[in-house]
C-alpha cells in the first residue's frame, strides 16, 4: 500500500471520528454500528446518465396514432374517402380541391419541417421543431411536431387559409402528430397524402466481412 491510499483512508478516518462521535452522543446510532467507518454516498457518472436517460421523453417510431381515426372521417361515407376522377373539381368551403393550399410535413427521426404552399408551389409559411424552441433530442418527438403544427397554423390562417391539403413524408414519430395538430388550431384537412418516396432499386450492401 503506498503513501497516497494511506494518507487517503487517514483523512476519511479523521473526518469520520468527530461526526460519529456527536452521532453516538446525540442516540442517533448505535454503539454497533460506530465501529465501521462511515463513508457518504457519491453519486457516479452512470448513475447521473440513468437518471437523465430516464428523465427525457420517450419517443416513439412513428406507430402512435396510425390506428386513430383523427382526420374527421367518421361522418364520410366510405364512397367518398378515395380520389376519383370529380375529385379535383369537388367543393370546400367554396374553394375547389386543386385550388387549395398544400402542407407539406417532412418527418424524419431527428426533426419535423413543415410549410404550407399555395396550390402552384408559393411559400405561404415554414416552421420546424427547431425553430420553435426544441433542442437536439427533443426535436424528434411527436409532442414536437404538435407544437409546430398549432404554430404554422397560426401563421397560415393569419394570411387567410382555413382549409389545407396535407402531403406527409418520412416515417418519423411526428407524422400523424403533426397532422392533429393542424385541427386542433382549427385548419381544416380536406385529404392526407402519404408521398413517402420508396425504393425498388435499393443501395448495393456492404462487402461481407471476412473471417
Amino acid at each position: 500500500m503506498n503513501f497516497p491510499t494511506l494518507f487517503r483512508q487517514f483523512r476519511v478516518l479523521t473526518t469520520a471520528l468527530p461526526m460519529r462521535q456527536s452521532a453516538l452522543e446525540a442516540g442517533r446510532i448505535s454503539q454497533q454500528s460506530c465501529c465501521f467507518p462511515v463513508v457518504e454516498n457519491r453519486r457516479w457518472k452512470s448513475e447521473d446518465r440513468r437518471v437523465l436517460i430516464q428523465s427525457m421523453p420517450i419517443k416513439d417510431m412513428g406507430t402512435q396514432g396510425e390506428k386513430q381515426l383523427d382526420v374527421d372521417l367518421v361522418n364520410i361515407s366510405k364512397e367518398n374517402v378515395y380520389p376519383d376522377a370529380d375529385t379535383p373539381n369537388m367543393l370546400f368551403d367554396g374553394v375547389r380541391f386543386a385550388d387549395l393550399p398544400i402542407c407539406h410535413i417532412k418527418a424524419s427521426k431527428n426533426n419535423t419541417i413543415m410549410q404550407v404552399t399555395n396550390s402552384l408551389g408559393v411559400l405561404i409559411a415554414y416552421r420546424s421543431c427547431g425553430m420553435d424552441g426544441f433542442k437536439n433530442t427533443r426535436k424528434g418527438t411527436n409532442i414536437a411536431a404538435q407544437t409546430t403544427a398549432v404554430a404554422i397554423s397560426g401563421v397560415a390562417k393569419g394570411k387567410g387559409v382555413t382549409t389545407v391539403r396535407v402531403k406527409v413524408q418520412g416515417l418519423g414519430p411526428g407524422r400523424m402528430s403533426a397532422v392533429k395538430g393542424l385541427q386542433m388550431a382549427g385548419i381544416k384537412v380536406a385529404s392526407v397524402t402519404d408521398n413517402t418516396p420508396i425504393s425498388f432499386t435499393p443501395p448495393r450492401p456492404r462487402k461481407a466481412r471476412r473471417l
